[in-house]
């Protein structure tokens, strides 16, 4: 099975690429089989249902690059390489051994060899993709807009408090996007009567910091809380729920100002 799915604009394209690496929940029957726990097989640390969410993208002139399976395999936003993104504090690694909540996800953690051979089936194929996808709109528009979608539950964590905001932009303190990009998501989400807060907990992840610092890339990564889309603590169920649509109403109002913006300064 391919490791991602790319949908392509329905309309007349733009320069923005939306990725979205955390949603996937397809796991290998022999990776299943070496988690600890069937707490570990119901995948916390997923990013749920964001390719349903935000499935009204194309329809924008936006194209997607959608993860297939679950970070339990190996975290397409870490570096195939030891990097550390926030110095000091609590992290999970390429292939994440512990959940934000400190349990331990693998009753035997892979080898250094697996670990290699889920870089090349995995993480490769989806960082070649979104390295062509960038390229192509560089070359077609002379720069592209790189959003790195997240979702995260509310609840305390090793990384951080109770999240009492409900978005979080990350830009890695300024250095990968433009003030306006940030300044317009900002706007946006909080004209929808959402809390934001910048860089903090969340800066970006290596998607975010290592595309963001191309040349012609602008690049931000939204976060958002969990709550807002579903019950927490029924995660399957929420594309049922009223908050699920209300949701991708307020994605779409907020991406379409967003594509309107990039419209307006690619004229």
């Amino acid at each position: 099975m391919t490791p991602f799915e790319v949908r392509t604009p329905r309309v007349a394209a733009i320069p923005l690429v939306v990725s979205i690496p955390h949603t996937g929940t397809e796991l290998p029957e022999e990776i299943a089989a070496e988690l600890a726990s069937d707490a570990m097989r119901e995948l916390p640390m997923t990013d749920w249902h964001l390719g349903r969410l935000y499935d009204f993208l194309p329809e924008l002139g936006a194209t997607t690059l959608v993860a297939v399976h679950s970070r339990f395999i190996v975290d397409l936003n870490r570096a195939p390489q030891p990097q550390t993104l926030y110095p000091g504090r609590f992290e999970t690694g390429l292939a994440p051994e512990q959940t934000f909540q400190g349990e331990s996800i693998y009753a035997r953690r892979p080898s250094a060899e697996q670990i290699e051979a889920r870089k090349r089936a995995y993480h490769a194929p989806y960082h070649a993709q979104l390295a062509k996808l960038l390229d192509e709109a560089r070359a077609r528009f002379g720069s592209v807009v790189l959003v790195d979608a997240h979702s995260v539950a509310s609840k305390a964590s090793l990384l951080h408090g109770e999240l009492e905001e409900d978005v979080f932009l990350g830009n890695r303190d300024g250095a990968t996007c433009g003030a306006w990009l940030i300044d317009l998501l900002d706007e946006r989400f909080s004209a929808s009567d959402l809390s934001v807060a910048r860089n903090q907990p969340y800066k970006g992840g290596y998607i975010t910091d290592h595309y963001g610092r191309m040349d012609g890339v602008e690049a931000i990564q939204i976060e958002m809380c969990q709550r807002i889309y579903m019950n927490e603590a029924q995660p399957r169920g929420a594309p049922g729920l009223p908050r699920f649509g209300q949701a991708r109403t307020l994605l779409r109002d907020v991406f379409t100002a967003l594509a309107d913006a990039i419209r307006r300064r690619q004229a």
